[in-house]
């Protein structure tokens, strides 16, 4: 699991079947959670309303599709929760 923070969305009209209705947005992961500084970003969809400039947990991998109960759908992030004080990770 990773710690980011929502730093804005995105839209895709032209989209897999499986991930029509489903919200997008842009994380930019903690420091500390890439290893080399910070800077890095990454599309998670977001089934729990998290905003812009909030401070989230992100699932990867198998475990986002199991987060969100999208087990057949392609997704390879996923936002699982909101993090109520995430200002010392960034």
């Amino acid at each position: 699991m990773l710690i980011g923070k929502v730093i804005g969305s995105v839209v895709s009209t032209r989209k897999s079947e499986k991930l029509i209705g489903n919200k997008f947005m842009v994380i930019e992961l903690a420091a500390q959670m890439n290893g080399n500084g910070g800077g890095n970003q990454m599309i998670a969809i977001d089934n729990i309303g998290a905003g812009i400039g909030e401070f989230v947990l992100v699932a990867t991998g198998s475990a986002a599709r199991i987060g969100c109960d999208m087990e057949n759908a392609p997704i390879d992030a996923a936002i699982v929760g909101i993090i109520d004080d995430g200002s010392r990770w960034m």
